[in-house]
């Protein structure tokens, strides 16, 4: 474990009691007075497996895949039927939001259709995501995975999918549509063959993708691209991003290669300073090109268009490996789909490993993807947490600003480029000595009893 992590964490918690897990689960969640709440969907199956990718996946076998699924729509309805009544929160107009998002008593006329005193029953969702794996393999069961999703969830926010290149085709694309999807992230890494072999996968036709892409009604057509790859220049990268923007991308998510210790690949990591030579050209063109900066590692041409499955206070896991983050707890679904599908099919929640979150703990959760968003208000942290952020963490936020690290606007703060780039130097100690170490002793054991992060 990085001394680095440690001591950050026991600075930043005030306290040297390192995050355990464990598996004392539960079997009913509580999320009723949750306002933005986040729903996440994974599809682990894949056609081959990249030797870089950590996510948890497996080859596609279409009979189990669909026992999967089956799986999966019943874990739904579990959790669907749990909400408890939780507590009304004010909206930042002064309305109230019940259970289904509903503003007023509108007596079984509200926008979930419902006969309760609210509106109906359906609890608002600002988002879906469905990630995988390759989500699209079960493109033709979509439509009922968010079926029984819009049965218990006011999807509010859109819906969104991960796709393989070889996915963008009329087919998968039309199946999408019917399935209400309006956002589509495609899992480039590079257009360019050298680096493609590297991650030994096949390349793909940038004009093709463009033409299936064309006169379609995607809100957000997102592409993964890898930077720190072994020899990659410059130019390299900048000529990714320019080609994802011309075939029909209106947003790119950037991301450094990470080496995790239980993926099998041998590709080495680059250095620190090339890496952030690399960022600063990266984040250099994107402003040349008119780009906007959305995120640590995510650039678009429009506004509106965005595609983060992670960046919610709250949200809702469904799957094996996927997560569900509450305002006290944080719970991580079984790696094992066999697993998964057995626990779901005794009415049971899957469940392998949760943490109860101190007070601090859950600040530092929250600062982590708040930061990663590269700014927020400070009023975000009271609404959230019910105290102020200069007392809890003002002399953090001051030595960061006159680090050069951070900038405050009025009430919002802001990471700087030299910020951000130092924000990624954390995250990659952080995901090497907790991610890493979870990740692969979730694919050892299908329960454990207990990890301690210290």
């Amino acid at each position: 474990m990085s001394a680095l992590t440690s001591l950050a964490r026991m600075w930043l918690t005030r306290s040297v009691k390192p995050f355990v897990f464990t598996d004392d689960c539960d079997e009913a969640l509580d999320y009723g007075g949750i306002g933005d709440l986040g729903l996440y969907v994974h599809i682990p199956f894949c056609r081959s497996i990249c030797s870089f990718c950590p996510y948890c996946k497996r080859l596609y076998d279409p009979e189990l895949m669909d026992r999967y699924i089956d799986a999966l729509i019943e874990e739904i309805r579990l959790v669907g039927d749990m909400r408890g009544s939780g507590s009304m929160r004010l909206q930042a107009d002064g309305g109230v939001s019940g259970p289904c998002g509903g503003s007023d008593p509108c007596g079984g006329s509200g926008p979930c259709g419902g006969s309760g005193p609210c509106g109906g029953s359906r609890m608002p969702a600002g988002s879906l995501y469905f990630g995988g794996g390759s989500p699209a393999l079960a493109a033709d069961r979509l439509g009922e995975i968010t079926a029984e999703l819009g049965k218990h969830f006011d999807i509010r926010g859109g819906i969104g999918v991960e796709l393989h290149p070889e996915d963008v085709n009329a087919r998968t694309l039309d199946l999408l549509e019917e399935a209400g999807v309006d956002r589509v992230s495609i899992g480039i890494q590079s257009f360019q063959d050298k680096y493609i072999d590297i991650l030994g996968r096949r390349g793909c036709d940038p004009e093709a993708i463009a033409g299936e892409l064309s006169g379609r009604s995607f809100k957000t057509v997102s592409m993964d691209l890898i930077f720190a790859l072994p020899g990659q220049a410059e130019d390299d990268i900048c000529r990714d991003v320019d080609t994802a923007f011309a075939s029909g991308a209106n947003h790119a998510a950037i991301y450094p290669f990470i080496d995790f210790d239980f993926t099998p690949g041998n590709i080495p990591a680059m250095g620190r300073k090339e890496k952030r030579r690399l960022l600063s050209a990266i984040c250099a063109h994107a402003r040349a090109k008119g780009l906007r900066r959305d995120s640590i590692w995510t650039f678009s041409s429009e506004e509106d268009a965005r595609y983060s499955s992670m960046t919610r206070d709250d949200y809702l896991g469904f799957g094996c490996s996927a997560v569900t983050l509450l305002p006290k707890s944080f719970k991580i679904n079984t790696f094992d789909v066999e697993s998964y599908i057995e626990r779901v099919s005794q009415g049971r929640l899957a469940s392998s490993l949760t943490i109860r979150f101190t007070e601090r703990q859950r600040m530092v959760y929250w600062l982590f993807w708040r930061m990663y968003g590269m700014s927020f208000e400070a009023s975000d942290f009271r609404v959230f947490f019910g105290k102020e952020l200069e007392k809890e963490y003002g002399l953090e936020f001051w030595t960061a600003e006159k680090l050069g690290f951070v900038r405050r606007d009025g009430s919002r703060w802001q990471l700087t480029d030299d910020g951000a780039f130092w924000y990624h130097h954390f995250e990659n100690y952080y995901t090497l000595s907790y991610i890493d170490r979870m990740w692969g002793l979730m694919k050892e054991e299908a329960f454990p009893k207990k990890m301690v992060l210290g």
